[in-house]
């Protein structure tokens, strides 16, 4: 096998060339040829000067790779190869015998790097790297075994490494637990395999030790609230704790009796006591698995296969004390021993029948206590067997329940048909869509941190979406998420019709719904799918709400999130801030929303300009008359002026309204008769109001008054 040289593994590394080593008379110096050296002395020598020369390029390469990581635009390679215009010169040609020696080919020399490693080690304060083989390529779930690294402290409640642990101490417990009876009571354990069943005592055994010294010491407790992971106070915990004391009883070193009993497994009963174990995988299997009742059913069941694996061990000791074979009722030997006993306990305990009658007193004894034990343990296996089935159905149950009571209300108050027909299929779609009827009754016994907690990695990714709520206080929208109702429409139900009130707000968390519109409302405007928000606005307009513009319905089943305004209103009363940017934000979408219109209304003034209102010169004439003190007199002038109060006739063309008359400026004479005016005067003749008319439907009003009146009224301003 190669070994490549220290010249052969630097040289490519480093561009100046290497000096050829000396041979050890060389190295002496002048004062010491003359004098013999040891073979030690001279050794230490070529050792020191070796290593001071790798040490020597080790810096050079160091100094070369900062360079590269200083200038990574650097044409050169990290591992460069060599090349005809960046080789250094070479070095004088050896004769061609030692070239075709030393020099191999380029394909060799990358095979050769390919199978080389280096290893660093220090030796006398300076590291050095030896070359060694690389090992074989490895799988990644080998080197993910190699890198792990065992943690100082265990979360036993959530570390999925605990948990299969606890599976494999729960597993030597069930050997001990299932098969001590088993080697006790039938002829199964014998000397030619002794040493597999001692093999597997000595393996559980190994297991409940590394389960005491290793796993148990490092496991996290809770003291005081505060969450306890220093290693001396885990263990000293573990010490005292019950469990401790239970785990070291179960190593209790019963087997130095075989010295005089032989191998029997009954002197393994001490590890029977590390029941707690099994306890504990329980509850973490529970907690860990999604449908934690499978699980039930499977520990009962297996509570009562256990049971009938002792009887079915009983009968066999009782069997072989009477007999085998001595009476019809034991067992007579013939077959696989452990199935016949087990048949038999099944039928005794489960009181099937058929059994042959016992004869002696013992036999009598034996069936007697089977019986009892048999009806008692199989009626506690049949109750817990119902609470487990009661308890994983207990959501659909419920479910049944809430939609037979609404069916038997609908029947009594006699409701159409199809409206039952679509409540029955609303029951049906939300059971199967959520797994419940109503998230909020499941949400509301968890605290408040843990709702918020679920709302925002179930609704936070589509809320977030929503351009109203953008810039607003992260919490706030946290808030706003604890708010927010699930609601199931059917196909063709409407979310929201044109002209309601709107006062919620909806996202689309599954399904489709669609703007329609249209003399039948069967027009499609657009799709809006999941992820989707719309009636954002509702949530902050004025007046108890804006009115809907427009008809939503479902397309198919589709699952609403719906937020209230009153919710809404109640959260930003803490985020002041968040409240005036929502404002702002509402008023900017609703004036957009409304320039259209308002453009419409501009250009039907200059068409068609609406009469203004002559009302607004009477009121100004009333106040002047009030102040004057003749408010009888203008009730005369508005009946004259009654036929004039009609709606405008709209065959006229439009004219500019009529300006009311300063009292300073003169009034306008018209050729028309003195008998066609309407005069009203004050009781002073110093305020005269008079109506005039000037063409067809059109009346002037003017108030006349006199020149000695006019100066102290302007005094009196």
């Amino acid at each position: 096998m190669f070994i490549p040289t220290g010249e052969q593994l630097f040289s490519e590394e480093s561009e100046e060339p290497l000096k050829t080593w000396g041979s050890q008379a060389d190295l002496l110096s002048a004062e010491e040829e003359g004098r013999p050296a040891s073979a030690a002395s001279v050794g230490s020598v070529v050792v020191q000067d070796r290593l001071n020369e790798l040490v020597r390029l080790f810096k050079g390469r160091t100094e070369t790779k900062k360079d590269k990581l200083v200038d990574p635009d650097d044409s050169e390679e990290d591992s460069p190869k060599a090349s005809p215009a960046k080789a250094p010169p070479p070095p004088p040609p050896p004769p061609p015998g030692d070239e075709k020696k030393d020099a191999p080919p380029a394909g060799e020399e990358e095979k050769e790097e390919g199978i080389w490693m280096e290893f660093e080690i220090e030796i006398l304060g300076q590291p050095l790297k030896l070359p060694i083989p690389k090992p074989p390529p490895m799988p990644d779930w080998v080197w993910a075994i190699l890198q792990y690294r065992f943690p100082s402290s265990i979360d036993p409640f959530t570390d999925l490494i605990y948990v299969f642990w606890l599976f494999l101490v729960v597993a030597a417990w069930n050997w001990n637990v299932w098969l001590i009876p088993v080697r006790w009571a039938f002829p199964y354990q014998t000397p030619e395999n002794i040493h597999l069943w001692l093999m597997m005592d000595y393996s559980c055994d190994l297991i409940y030790i590394l389960d005491i010294l290793v796993f148990q010491p490092r496991l996290q407790f809770v003291r005081g609230g505060d969450i306890v992971s220093d290693k001396k106070e885990m263990r000293e915990h573990y010490m005292t704790t019950e469990r401790f004391k239970m785990d070291v009883m179960s190593l209790f070193p019963m087997e130095i009796l075989y010295y005089f009993t032989g191998v029997n497994s009954l002197l393994r009963f001490p590890r029977l006591l590390k029941y707690t174990v099994f306890s504990e995988f329980n509850d973490r299997m529970e907690a860990v698995m999604k449908k934690a009742y499978i699980y039930r059913v499977i520990r009962t069941s297996s509570y009562l296969l256990y049971s009938l694996h002792i009887n079915a061990c009983l009968f066999y000791v009782g069997s072989d004390y009477e007999g085998l074979g001595s009476t019809k009722w034991v067992y007579n030997g013939k077959g696989n021993a452990y199935i016949r006993c087990y048949y038999f306990a099944v039928k005794t305990l489960i009181t099937i029948g058929g059994l042959p009658d016992p004869t002696t007193v013992f036999e009598i004894c034996f069936q007697l206590i089977n019986y009892f034990v048999g009806v008692f343990a199989f009626s506690i296996m049949i109750g817990q067997m119902r609470d487990v089935v009661g308890a994983a159905t207990a959501g659909e149950n419920y479910y049944r329940a809430c939609m037979d009571s609404t069916v038997k209300y609908m029947t009594s108050y006699h409701i159409p048909r199809d409206v039952q027909n679509r409540i029955k299929t609303w029951y049906d779609y939300t059971w199967m869509s959520q797994g419940m009827l109503d998230e909020q009754e499941l949400l509301i016994q968890l605290p408040e941190k843990m709702r918020m907690d679920i709302a925002v990695d179930v609704n936070y990714s589509i809320v977030s979406k929503v351009a109203l709520f953008q810039g607003c206080d992260r919490q706030m929208v946290f808030d706003m998420l604890t708010r927010l109702k699930s609601v199931v429409f059917l196909p063709g139900d409407f979310v929201c019709k044109k002209g309601e009130i709107g006062r919620e707000m909806y996202i689309i968390k599954q399904g489709e719904v669609q703007v329609v519109g249209g003399p039948d409302l069967s027009t499609v405007f657009v799709t809006i799918r999941a992820g989707s928000v719309f009636g954002e606005i509702s949530l902050l307009a004025g007046g108890g709400g804006n009115r809907r513009t427009a008809n939503v319905k479902a397309h198919g089943f589709a699952n609403l999130m719906i937020l209230d305004k009153k919710d809404l209103a109640e959260i930003l009363v803490h985020y002041p801030e968040s409240q005036k940017l929502l404002r702002k934000k509402a008023k900017t979408m609703l004036t957009k929303d409304k320039k259209p219109d308002e453009k419409e209304g501009r250009e039907a003034v200059v068409v068609i300009p609406p009469r203004p209102e002559t009302p607004k010169m009477f009121k100004a004439a009333l106040k002047v008359t009030e102040q004057a003190g003749i408010e009888g007199t203008f009730a005369k002038l508005k009946a004259t002026y009654k036929p004039a109060e009609g709606e405008p006739d709209p065959s006229l063309p439009p004219q500019p309204p009529p300006s009311p008359m300063h009292r300073r400026s003169p009034i306008p004479v018209f050729k028309v008769q003195d008998d066609d005016d309407a005069v009203a005067e004050s009781a002073d003749s110093t305020l005269r109001i008079r109506m005039t008319p000037r063409r067809e439907g059109e009346e002037v009003l003017s108030v006349e008054m006199s020149q000695e009146e006019a100066p102290e009224k302007e005094k009196k301003k």
